[in-house]
């Protein structure tokens, strides 16, 4: 998914808005999707931060927009540094080329809008 707004606070902000129909409509699914992410992120052996740089990896890769801003606002919350993203995204672009640099650069963005409003 594309971000068109160049915002990605607008972008997920957005996303939650149309999510909440889907959590009224499929609530059992969206229950277990949140508590298997709530698992799949919490400490430990792997830190809460490290694997937040792995889904954002993983975001930039899939080229998902809404993926990159939920995982960069989550980074930007737990203290993650700029060189930390840096490094990670040097990783995504080295393993997926051209089309992740591009993406690369949207995280970037996320990254600057987001730590400005925090």
């Amino acid at each position: 998914m594309a971000n068109n707004s160049n915002s990605f606070f607008d972008l997920t902000q957005g996303v939650s808005a149309h999510l909440a129909t889907l959590r009224s409509g499929a609530p059992d699914v969206m229950k277990s999707f949140g508590s298997l992410g709530r698992a799949a992120m919490a400490d430990g052996a792997i830190s809460a931060k490290t694997k937040e740089l792995m889904a954002l990896a993983l975001g930039v890769a899939a080229r998902c927009d809404p993926c990159i801003g939920y995982h960069v606002q989550a980074l930007v919350k737990l203290g993650a540094s700029r060189q930390e993203l840096d490094e990670t995204l040097g990783v995504v672009v080295y393993m997926g080329g051209g089309p992740a640099l591009m993406y690369a650069a949207n995280a970037i963005a996320a990254f600057d809008e987001f730590s400005d409003k925090a």
